[in-house]
């Protein structure tokens, strides 16, 4: 089976719309974080249990929008360790938002270079979604580590004992985020493809 230019382009395109849906939904759902309390052990403690979002905690069957808000908080209250989450949450809700903008545009401009079938234009919106997959990993990878610091620090602020009965565990609005991060790859990669065959077939009469 031959692969055509077409093809490649409308793969790339399905791909880049794709990934931008997904991280729209891993964006507006609030099922990164979860936290569940065992019922056998803790059953004075069932409405902690919680799932949270980038920008709202939703605990007991009650949804505080305002609960992660590190642009407006008294940084005078906090430690140097909780100043440092604060900040690490700061520019992962920077780094996603930015990546799921970009991807908005770098879809326009795969269809323009895909209509002028020039392999400069391709490689560039190439390199455009490569950028766009970078934001993503990292905004994605800092949420790991910084939901990772924050269980160490209430493990070491209530003890080892007051987390015996609590799972915690990454939710799938994360993992939408990640396959974001896949797409974004794979519609890169299809371009630089398409970008090279457009290249062969413009040489391809010099050679002749």
């Amino acid at each position: 089976m031959k692969v055509t230019f077409g093809s490649l382009v409308i793969a790339a395109g399905m791909c880049g719309l794709l990934s931008f849906a997904v991280l729209a939904t891993s964006l507006a759902t609030d099922y990164w974080y979860i936290i569940e309390m065992n019922p056998m052990n803790a059953s004075d403690f069932e409405d902690i249990s919680s799932h949270s979002g980038l920008w709202r905690i939703h605990e007991g069957g009650k949804m505080y929008s305002d609960s992660i808000d590190s642009f407006t908080v008294n940084y005078s209250r906090y430690s140097a360790t909780e100043l440092r989450m604060l900040n690490m949450h700061s520019a992962i809700v920077v780094l996603l938002p930015l990546s799921l903008v970009l991807l908005l545009f770098g879809g326009i401009c795969g269809l323009v270079s895909s209509l002028a079938r020039s392999p400069v234009l391709l490689t560039g919106t190439a390199s455009y979604f490569f950028i766009c997959s970078l934001l993503t990993l990292c905004g994605a990878s800092l949420y790991i580590i910084y939901s990772q610091q924050a269980l160490a620090e209430t493990e070491r602020l209530v003890g080892q004992e007051g987390l015996a009965y609590v799972r915690t565990a990454f939710g799938w609005s994360l993992g939408l985020a990640w396959v974001s991060y896949g797409l974004e790859l794979l519609a890169g990669v299809l371009l630089l493809i398409a970008a090279q065959m457009v290249k062969l077939q413009h040489s391809s009469p010099t050679m002749a």
